[in-house]
């Protein structure tokens, strides 16, 4: 790829950006609870505690309760206006390249009029304060006839606050001069940088205050009316493209299925990249307001450093869409991961590939069972590190997945490179010593608990997995060093592959229980039995049905044999 279609592609994952951040903004305002104190409750429950007072009456007639009504329609209007936020920011992120930059230019222009309104506002006050403050019966453009310098030079006097104005507002009317979308007649182009510069020509005149305090309302009237006219003009063609768009989704959907519509939509929006850069300006965002308000320096027997982490690890999963974000920074780290042990073994398996996708599935399964987003921040910094710690431990399965098929194609074929065999090699004694030394850790400084037994088990079934390769890997090394015919070598190979199988469906039911103490002891959730029913559908009632097939077809083979 050329640096021009790598630069464009950056530009395109930008500009995606910032409706993600709407949409996390929209999730930490909430339902605009906070309007409700717990003064205003107080009624509720005086009126609730009667009912329970009079449980065995037929009826009790509560009256008119103001605070409940409020409550509902706050929680109804903020839950309306956030859908129809996150709807709207939605369409936005979907839009292509082309209508999001004018939706861009759109709303900058918009901007642009309110700051310049503004600012020309705060001139205009600031210059009237100064004159009735100060009694001052000369304007400024007295003062510049006259040559009075120390009043012109003076940098709290009103010269320089309006010379300051006038550069912003020449800033102001040369950007909306190059983005509005409105008509771009010669005497509309003549006439705007002047609106935006009349209220700081007007402070220049001996005027009454009455009519300089009007002056920025009037100076904003031109660049505002093109914008409304921009919004008016554009109706139907908003209607049209977002009708075009309803019917190319239903004829893609009708012809090649949702499926296929899922996977073109998400590489044309660039989906984990968009997703990358959003967590980490959110990282950055997050970075330096914990140094601006002294985080850094403060006493809690915590290393800065630390704190640092922990804290962006904390805010950095606090909404669904920062976790969505986190969540594409794993599926990142995890595919070069693997690519890193696919470096090392020297292969090159198009299957492999698939371990950034699947680890990203998996943290964010992780993240929604456990609630991640609606946890304290001492909590979430746990959970989010337990979340981890089986996340890589899943990873190192993947890894044996990648060295297992090498293993054996390197003793089956009879392989002489020393050099592949080593690598090999060296990464199942990776496999065997890191999850062991894990464990060790864990048990020494943790007491135990559903989580650890978990990890225990997926490390354990790794370790077991490795040593059923190996082992599988020196028969077939034995065989290929013998002169004779070895003919009790796939017995003693499916005997090591049962085993191995059999403590996989051991462990499968062991997790499966201690999933199921989850459930319903620690924390339940849709999420985390629905997890539990697909677990035990494959890892157990298929796995269960499959070696029991296999079992049967070898005994029925032996007894023909």
């Amino acid at each position: 790829m050329s640096l021009r279609a790598k630069l464009l592609t950056f530009v395109e994952i930008v500009l995606r950006v910032p409706p993600l951040f709407v949409i996390d903004e929209i999730l930490k305002l909430g339902l605009g609870l906070s309007d409700i104190t717990e003064h205003d409750l107080s009624g509720l429950d005086e009126r609730f505690g009667k009912v329970e007072d009079n449980t065995y009456n037929y009826s009790i007639n509560i009256g008119y309760d103001p605070t409940l009504y409020k409550f509902i329609l706050i929680s109804t209007f903020r839950l309306l206006l956030s859908t129809l936020g996150c709807v709207i920011a939605l369409c936005l992120f979907v839009l292509n390249t082309k209508h999001l930059i004018i939706v861009y230019m759109y709303l900058m222009s918009v901007g642009v009029v309110f700051v310049s309104y503004w600012t020309n506002l705060n001139t205009v006050k600031q210059a009237i304060s100064i004159t009735e403050e100060f009694r001052l019966e000369t304007s400024i453009l007295d003062d510049v006839l006259s040559l009075n310098y120390k009043s012109l030079m003076d940098p709290y006097g009103c010269a320089s606050i309006v010379v300051q104005n006038f550069v912003i507002q020449c800033v102001f009317s040369f950007i909306f001069l190059n983005i509005h979308l409105g008509p771009r007649y010669p005497i509309i182009q003549k006439l705007l940088p002047l609106s935006f510069l009349t209220p700081s020509l007007l402070t220049i005149l001996p005027l009454p205050a009455a009519v300089l305090s009007h002056s920025p309302v009037f100076a904003a009237l031109l660049p505002l009316s093109l914008v409304k006219y921009v919004l008016w003009a554009s109706v139907v063609s908003v209607f049209h493209t977002v009708y075009n768009g309803y019917l190319h989704t239903r004829n893609y959907v009708s012809t090649f299925g949702m499926s296929a519509l899922i996977e073109s939509e998400w590489v044309r929006l660039s989906v984990p990249g968009v997703l990358r850069t959003f967590w980490l300006v959110r990282l950055c965002e997050h970075a330096g307001f914990f140094f601006l308000s002294g985080f850094w320096g403060q006493s809690d027997g915590l290393t800065p450093a630390f704190r640092l982490v922990k804290t962006l690890m904390v805010t950095g999963c606090d909404t669904l869409t920062a976790v969505l974000g986190i969540t594409s920074i794993v599926s990142f780290i995890c595919h070069h991961i693997g690519r890193i042990f696919q470096w090392i073994l020297l292969t090159e398996d198009e299957n492999d590939k698939s371990i950034g996708t699947v680890s990203a599935i998996l943290f964010y399964i992780l993240a929604l069972q456990t609630g991640l987003t609606g946890l304290e921040p001492e909590k979430r910094f746990v959970r989010l590190c337990r979340n981890f710690c089986l996340l890589f431990t899943a990873l190192l399965h993947f890894i044996h997945n990648i060295v297992n098929p090498l293993l054996m194609s390197l003793s089956a074929s009879h392989n002489p490179s020393l050099r592949r065999h080593l690598r090999a090699l060296g990464v199942c004694a990776f496999l065997v010593c890191f999850p062991s030394f894990l464990l060790y850790y864990l048990w020494s400084h943790y007491t135990a608990s559903t989580w650890l037994l978990a990890v225990s088990a997926f490390s354990i079934e790794v370790i077991v997995k490795v040593a059923v390769s190996l082992c599988i890997y020196s028969l077939f090394l034995l065989d290929a060093g013998r002169d004779t015919f070895w003919e009790r070598l796939d017995d003693y190979v499916y005997y090591i592959r049962a085993f191995g199988n059999t403590v996989e469906f051991c462990f499968g039911i062991f997790l499966f229980f201690n999933g199921t103490w989850i459930l319903i002891f620690e924390s339940g959730g849709a999420i985390r039995a629905v997890m539990m029913c697909v677990h035990a559908y494959f890892n157990i009632w298929c796995d269960a049905r499959a070696g029991w097939s296999v079992f049967m077809k070898r005994r029925t083979a032996v007894n023909k044999i």
